[in-house]
């Protein structure tokens, strides 16, 4: 099978298409052939270096979703899996290949009336988003700030947030993200990148405070976003694509209330990854989320891939086509 291969930590160029032996489901396990690869910015940090930090040395096969068709099962595993759509969901290794295998834990079978790219543009930022929506309790009449809301999981936490009823401030870079970020259903949009963004934010909110920030970025950003949350109020520090997760005081947000849930939270074993995973195809299967795919790429231009996803220039996700 073709695959991409990452030779050694460094820039996009590392990711080489190479042919490896076809995989073999061992007990448990199942071979799913490829269709749509998900891409998530995390991969380009464990491309360019972070690897150890999540078990991972080169040489290896990058990726941790895929969706696509079972071809092949294991021992143990029940043939009536054979020719049905799934997604080989997150935690599963080396996805960016033609022919991925993966427990049988974390298959997600792909509900009729939705394709596989859209599967797959869930396959990760769904199971986040929805896990953090429900561990925020997002509810009516919030006042939510999302940072990072142009990327594949800020837009979809703003449509859930939105369909919540909740009033959604959405942040992100540029006016054609803004644009985006908006047609999804925020409320207000903000530019970052712009002096005085978070009296921007209050101006927003009508001088009020935030009740739940969902933070994407980090970083310093982050940190700044955190002092416009009100007492009382919830915060999810996610993401690190500044490269770093926000720094926040614990003492400060002990004695002013706030409940803070950071990357740790949102890792989840196999059952809940395929419960969330489930219920975001759903979501979109009823037309309440969509995962905005801006680009696809072939197999073969995953480095191209994670060159625009490190020049922000891609606004929701990215897919690779094997």
């Amino acid at each position: 099978m073709r695959a991409i291969q990452v030779s050694a930590y460094g820039g996009p160029e590392v990711l080489i298409l190479v042919d490896l032996p076809d995989p073999q489901a061992g007990e448990g396990e199942v071979i799913v052939r490829a269709e749509a690869v998900d891409t998530i910015y995390v991969e380009t940090q464990i491309r360019s270096g972070w690897g150890e930090r999540f078990g991972v040395t080169p040489p290896y096969v990058p990726g941790g979703a895929a969706a696509g068709t079972v071809v092949s099962t294991g021992p143990g595993v029940s043939a009536s899996w054979l020719g049905r759509q799934v997604v080989a969901g997150a935690g599963t290794r080396g996805s960016y290949a033609e022919l991925v295998r993966t427990s049988v834990d974390r298959l997600v079978p792909v509900p009729d009336g939705l394709g596989l790219r859209e599967a797959a543009g869930l396959a990760h930022d769904g199971v986040t988003a929805m896990g953090i929506i429900d561990s925020l309790g997002v509810k009516p009449g919030d006042r939510v700030l999302i940072l990072g809301a142009a990327g594949g999981m800020g837009t979809l936490l703003v449509q859930l947030a939105h369909g919540l009823g909740a009033q959604v401030v959405g942040a992100a870079r540029g006016a054609d993200k803004l644009t985006l970020v908006r047609r999804l259903g925020a409320d207000a949009v903000v530019d970052y990148a712009t002096e005085g963004w978070a009296d921007a934010v209050r101006e927003a909110l009508g001088g009020l405070s935030v009740d739940v920030l969902l933070d994407g970025v980090g970083g310093d950003l982050g940190s700044d976003a955190f002092h416009l949350v009100a007492d009382g109020g919830r915060v999810s520090a996610h993401g690190a694509a500044s490269g770093t997760f926000a720094t926040v005081d614990p003492q400060s947000a002990q004695a002013r209330g706030v409940d803070v849930h950071g990357i740790a939270d949102v890792q989840f074993k196999a059952p809940k990854m395929v419960q969330l995973a489930s219920r975001a195809l759903t979501e979109a299967v009823q037309g309440r989320i969509r995962p905005v795919i801006a680009r696809e790429y072939p197999l073969s231009s995953a480095a191209d891939a994670h060159r625009a996803m490190e020049a922000r220039s891609i606004p929701g996700k990215a897919l690779l086509i094997p």
